[in-house]
């Protein structure tokens, strides 16, 4: 496994509520996780950095997991484990009423990736059969796109287009969308926040991770154009390629 994460403030807020990381369990298996915090003054950055830190110590307690139905428990079991800590954090901290994130993670073994989404962070899945979305939007935009009351061109500048309908902490109880996929050697993953999927196209995003370019440099470029181009959002990405290291039985 080849992989790297990668978070920029951007141009124009003074700091950071995006939160994430790839982290290895002992059984040297990758978890990859983005969250966009939001709501109240700087409760948006400790809502993401309890969602990702969560996750983290959760999955350094964790055992080879090695069927897509246990990857897929854990990860809902987890994420719902963690939107009730939120949920109560906020509860007990006034100064953090209302806040919540956004969270994207994916288990990346040998065979499969499983991916489980609350919110617009987004994971894409590069084979090679081509590059597509792999989550769906929870957002008011893409219900719309969704029913046909406006186009995906539409979409791109709704005034409303950054509302969302699910988001972790902002309830008691939270459904989870799970998916997984099977991957091979020479396959990529890329999760990454909104500040980055607003601006730089899906078209653009497949041409990067598909470039001879280190996971580190695609990453650095990608924010670097994000930044180009107004950067007015925190922007944060995750790639992992599937090299012949996963093949030889290394995560």
């Amino acid at each position: 496994m080849n992989g790297y994460f990668l978070t920029d403030t951007g141009q124009v807020r003074s700091h950071n509520e995006d939160a994430g990381g790839l982290y290895l369990n002992a059984s040297e298996q990758a978890l990859a996780v983005v969250a966009d915090g939001m709501g109240g003054h700087r409760a948006g950055d400790v809502a993401s950095s309890l969602a990702a830190s969560s996750l983290h110590k959760k999955w350094l307690e964790s055992s080879l997991i090695t069927t897509p139905d246990e990857a897929e428990a854990w990860l809902k079991e987890q994420v719902q484990a963690i939107n009730r800590e939120i949920f109560e954090y906020a509860k007990e901290h006034e100064e953090c009423e209302g806040m919540g994130t956004t969270v994207v993670a994916a288990i990346c073994t040998n065979e499969f990736v499983s991916v489980a989404h609350i919110g617009d962070s987004r994971c894409y899945l590069k084979t090679e059969f081509g590059f597509k979305q792999v989550t769906e939007d929870h957002s008011l935009v893409n219900e719309l796109v969704k029913s046909g009351q406006i186009s995906r061109q539409d979409a791109e500048h709704h005034p409303r287009k950054n509302v969302l309908l699910r988001a972790l902490g902002t309830e008691s109880d939270i459904s989870v969308d799970v998916k997984t996929m099977v991957w091979e050697e020479g396959n990529t993953l890329l999760l990454c926040s909104d500040g980055l999927s607003n601006k730089v196209s899906d078209e653009e995003l497949h041409e990067f991770v598909q470039t001879p370019l280190s996971v580190e440099e695609a990453a650095e470029r990608l924010v670097t154009i994000a930044n180009e181009r107004g950067g007015e959002d925190n922007i944060s990405l995750v790639i992992v390629h599937y090299d012949e290291s996963m093949e030889e039985g290394d995560t």
